[in-house]
């Protein structure tokens, strides 16, 4: 690739699917209006990676891993919370262990609500200082995170075997307590939270205004501090990370990436989309490559809310990449910029997040690199079934940004 090249990384979560018989058999990207995603895809060069390792859970973790460059297998702490826990500026010490905490709905022995319905972060805050207050101590520490992701410091239970709340949501949560190393710790905390929490100001006042309760934590994506090169060591390049997910803007501390915070940006339907492009467009004048990332699409999936996924599909094709490629090539302007534009654009969800499943699902996603000089590859479109089975395939994803940064080099 050319010297001063500017590339921005687009990452639309979750935004594959499976066919769905209420759409004809067609996927939320397939039924969805995509005339900036098609176009790209015409365009450009499309392929298929596989953003997760064989052996392991299709996570958000791991997947973005992955697209950032890094070998999952090689750098993955074994749980998300260590990369939130660095997102929140935490410290892991030696022997010390982050889980993920989760504030969730339980009614009548089942988990009604994975994220206690998108509780806000000060209400949230107000529920995790109680629990630490009545439950923390020398076993443990709770520390607030963002909306319903919050975090439990430890030390040991590192090989308990935990369940996602977003994998059974709907489901009776007594078959899927952990199990193994610390398992009967891990869920008396559980279960002595709903005591905590049943009578507190913030759930009676959401009660009363018809809102899910944050009546229990769950716990689970557990590991130890994880030792990550940086992005500038393993590519050579300057780089942002523009997201609304603890998780990521973790990874981007880790690997020394500037982490951009946007206001707007929420992790949710409400995100300001348009807000999230033009911040990676102000950024990719001190950067080399500015990853962005857009989490609705996937929040759609586990709710299982078709409409809502094809809506954030098309506000992320329409505000979010509309507006990409409208300022990339606007700015080619030397006069807009400091230097004569030569561009890169790559798509990909980081895994496929299943409506009917309400989960994530193993599998390849497709994937589409735009700019001048790229060569289309035949791809009549950009979904699941217009990127060709033949085209290029990538069987590890942390060499997907190598293939970029050579791709239309000559």
């Amino acid at each position: 690739m050319p010297a001063q090249v500017k590339t921005i990384v687009l990452i639309p979560d979750g935004m594959t699917d499976e066919p769905i018989g209420t759409l004809g058999g067609r996927t939320p990207l397939e039924a969805a209006c995509t005339p900036n995603m098609d176009g790209i895809a015409r365009a450009g060069l499309t392929g298929w990676v596989q953003t997760v390792p064989d052996g392991m859970k299709p996570s958000s973790d791991v997947a973005c891993m992955s697209i950032l460059g890094y070998d999952p297998a090689r750098y993955h702490p074994g749980g998300r919370a260590p990369l939130e826990a660095a997102s929140l500026g935490l410290r892991l010490q030696p022997g010390e262990v982050a889980f993920r905490c989760n504030l969730v709905t339980v009614a009548d022995g089942k988990l009604t609500d994975y994220s206690a319905g998108h509780i806000t972060s000060a209400e949230a805050k107000q529920l995790i200082e109680t629990l630490d207050q009545a439950l923390g101590g020398e076993d443990g520490r709770f520390h607030a995170g963002v909306s319903y992701r919050h975090l439990w410091l430890t030390r040991g239970h590192a090989g308990a075997q935990c369940t996602p709340p977003h994998d059974i949501q709907g489901q009776a949560i007594d078959s899927y307590f952990p199990s193994g190393d610390g398992a009967a710790e891990l869920g008396r905390l559980m279960r002595e939270s709903v005591r905590v929490l049943a009578d507190h100001p913030v759930n009676r006042a959401r009660v009363a205004k018809g809102e899910s309760p944050a009546n229990m934590v769950w716990l689970w994506g557990q590991g130890t501090a994880p030792q990550l090169p940086s992005f500038r060591e393993r590519f050579g390049k300057s780089a942002g990370i523009i997201t609304a997910v603890d998780l990521l803007r973790g990874i981007g501390r880790l690997t020394g990436l500037e982490v951009i915070d946007v206001p707007g940006a929420t992790g949710y339907f409400d995100t300001d989309y348009e807000g999230k492009a033009k911040a990676a467009l102000e950024a990719l004048k001190r950067h080399d490559l500015v990853f962005l990332h857009v989490e609705a699409t996937d929040e759609a999936g586990h709710i299982g809310n078709v409409e809502k996924k094809i809506e954030a599909i098309e506000a992320v094709d329409m505000l979010v990449l509309g507006t990409l490629l409208d300022g990339l090539e606007r700015r080619a302007d030397r006069r807009a910029w400091p230097w004569r534009l030569r561009w890169r654009l790559l798509m990909l969800p980081d895994h496929i997040t299943s409506c009917a499943k309400q989960t994530h699902v193993a599998g390849p996603v497709p994937f589409v690199i735009a700019g001048p000089g790229i060569r289309p590859n035949g791809a009549t479109g950009y979904n699941e079934r217009a990127v060709p089975a033949s085209g290029v395939r990538i069987d590890e994803g942390h060499r997907l940004l190598d293939y970029l940064f050579t791709t239309g080099a000559n």
